[in-house]
């Protein structure tokens, strides 16, 4: 061996030595390992052919076998197996050699089309069994099939069923008050609902802010001694439409400010085409499902009025009611249709009368019988495709009509009772059924809540709500949950679980929280028994005493200060008085010396002002004229001394 390598080598060791006890590692020098690319992806190449070519001749194999009818499942297997182990050696083969190659563990996932189903999922020990088709990565027996039939035809007839998909199966609670819930209003989200009563109050519930306590967050008085009618939020949710009593709407936001205040009519002019605004009581209103801004009332002077939330000064225009005779007729109802397009209000001779949005002479369409006159039509309600019109008369009937045929109603329900003049009929969200209330007397049954199949009209379900009318109902279609007002007061939502979306599902899950008792702020008493008595202090023994001891205490009772009795002097002006004035009137301007004779209390400056005159004198001194005095003769004394009677007869 060369000695002078020998000696490289030495140095070498030495240096590397130096550098790893320098550095805390060593394998200074080793050569990287290199890898040849094309090598690799040409045995890639390969392995892929070679599986594809495989496969291909297992499916012509199989496809021999069918033809000649030879489907034996010990043929099979005999088939497979050697097949199997074929393919396993050579897939052994292939990755001894890629890894040996590349020495990396990349190389050992398969590319290329992945193997048969069959070939990678069974085992020795199923060969023997029978076959299953498989699709895909999972294999379904004939069973699961037959279950998943069976699953997904009674999920259509559960999809056939409209009642199935009635939101009843939990409910909660809110207690608006004593009095009839005669208005329920939920904005386009389902966030906040809004309930109004015969109270005159309005109350705003919040779902996501609500626990299960159900409290309202806000109450208010907007139209002071006037019952709540109606109230309706805005197609975007942020302004609420409130009808009450009076005669002028109002228009609040999601908080309940003052937005907007219709404008009062003039009740003496008799077209009420040229006054600006109502000048009877309200009876019902409603929001354009389209232009946001616009909305629409209802009144007791004969008029539907279409007002523009910009403009409250006056109307946007009017549509006058008509009867067969061409008299007016109060509208006790109004609504839009879904597109907007049309209005329709019923009216107290128990006609429906239906405009053109654009023209407000004439009537679109009109039925002069819709309902007993003299009834009051309590809500009109289109239904979601546009041609179907639902009405609720007084009369104790639900009627459906079909505008296209406007003269004969499609349909009539009767035995409906109604005592109020505002109860609701609403469609489901997918247009299958109608609902309505049912009214009773005190203490004579319950309410209800009534489901009608829109093809057939039969009853198909009915929720006893309360021991009160039902009033109001609301089925939202976002949140598939149903609204009730009734006539004891009581708001109810009912919703399922699983088939409706947040609303009430938000709060009854939270806990109710405990309520913080208020603070009293105490007096802390230090307990010294053996002090001195003066240094003692009282122990308070029971609040009463000590507010009745503050009571008496002029300074902590704010006692006001007593009147003074006597003349204006010494009165409270002069020795209490708080003011300016008052101090200095006591303490400059007023003398308290009491003078009994007030002849003396003058002319005892006489001497003063006649020595130095001051103010009077020296301004008239120059002016001032020479007092002369007349001299009294004794004649005259005498004729003075003379009785009355005597100069009379002289």
């Amino acid at each position: 061996m060369d000695p002078n390598k020998v000696d490289e080598a030495s140095d070498k060791m030495s240096d590397d030595g130096e550098i790893a006890s320098v550095m805390g590692f060593s394998g200074f020098g080793k050569k990287a390992r290199t890898f040849d690319l094309e090598a690799i992806f040409e045995q890639t190449r390969r392995t892929a052919i070679e599986r594809s070519q495989l496969v291909l001749d297992e499916r012509q194999k199989d496809d021999q076998m069918d033809e000649e009818g030879e489907s034996s499942q010990s043929v099979k297997s005999s088939v497979h197996a050697p097949r199997d182990k074929a393919a396993a050696a050579t897939s052994r083969k292939q990755e001894s050699e890629s890894s040996s190659d590349s020495g990396s563990d990349s190389d050992s996932e398969l590319i290329g089309p992945p193997l048969p189903p069959q070939h990678t999922a069974q085992d020795d020990d199923d060969e023997d069994g029978p076959l299953t088709r498989a699709s895909g990565s999972t294999a379904q027996t004939d069973e699961e099939e037959d279950d998943d039939d069976d699953d997904g035809e009674a999920q259509d007839d559960d999809d056939d069923n409209p009642v199935k998909k009635i939101p009843d199966t939990h409910e909660i609670t809110l207690q608006h008050g004593t009095k009839t819930v005669s208005a329920l209003a939920l904005d386009p989200s389902g966030a906040r609902l809004v309930t109004g009563g015969y109270d005159y109050d309005v109350r705003f519930w919040d779902f996501a802010g609500m626990d299960q306590g159900v409290q309202a967050f806000r109450s208010l008085q907007p139209c002071e001694c006037h019952q709540i009618t109606s109230l309706q939020y805005s197609n975007t949710g942020d302004v609420i439409l409130v009808v009450s009593g009076n005669a002028q709407a109002k228009v609040l936001d999601r908080d309940g400010f003052n937005v907007m205040e219709c404008v009062k009519g003039d009740q003496y002019i008799v077209d009420m085409a040229k006054t600006k605004g109502h000048t009877a009581m309200l009876n019902s209103g409603c929001w354009h499902p389209k232009t946001k801004e616009e909305f629409m009332t209802c009144s007791n002077d004969g008029t539907v009025r279409t007002w523009d939330l910009s403009s409250e000064k006056k109307h946007k225009s009017v549509f006058k009611p008509r009867s067969f005779q061409g008299k007016k007729v109060v509208p006790t109802s109004c609504t839009y249709s879904r597109d907007g397009k049309l209005i329709a209000a019923g009216c107290q001779d128990g006609t429906i009368q239906i405009w053109d949005r654009n023209l407000s002479v004439h009537t679109k369409f009109h039925c002069r019988q819709a309902h007993i006159p003299g009834s009051d039509t309590s809500c009109i309600s289109f239904s979601y495709d546009g041609r179907t019109l639902a009405s609720r008369g007084g009369d104790d009937t639900l009627k459906m009509w079909d505008i296209r045929n406007f003269r004969k109603p499609v349909n009539v329900a009767t035995g409906l009772s109604n005592n109020f003049t505002m109860t609701d009929c609403c469609f489901s969200p997918d247009d299958k059924l109608l609902v309505t209330g049912t009214s009773v007397k005190r203490e004579q049954g319950n309410g209800k809540l009534v489901f009608f199949d829109r093809t057939s009209f039969q009853k198909v379900y009915e929720i006893e709500v309360t021991n009160a009318s039902v009033v109001r109902c609301l089925w939202h279609p976002k949140l598939n949950q149903i609204m009730v007002g009734t006539g004891n007061g009581l708001a109810k939502v009912y919703y399922d679980p699983v088939k409706s979306h947040r609303g009430a599902k938000l709060c009854v899950v939270k806990s109710q929280r405990k309520e913080r008792q208020a603070e009293t702020l105490t007096q802390d008493y230090i307990i010294t028994p053996h002090a001195l008595p003066m240094f003692r202090e009282a122990r308070q023994r029971s609040t009463r005493k000590q507010l009745e001891k503050d009571r008496l205490d002029p300074k902590k009772s704010h006692k006001p200060e007593p009147p003074v009795s006597g003349p204006g002097r010494g009165g409270r002006v002069a020795a209490h008085g708080g003011t300016l004035s008052s101090f200095i009137v006591k303490n400059i301007a007023l003398d308290k010396t009491d003078d009994s004779n007030p002849r003396q209390a003058i002319l005892r400056h006489a001497q003063e002002a006649s020595d130095n005159p001051y103010w009077v004198a020296p301004a008239y001194k120059q002016t001032q004229p020479v007092p002369l005095f007349a001299e009294d003769s004794e004649e005259d004394e005498e004729a003075e001394k003379e009785p009355e009677w005597k100069k009379r007869k002289i």
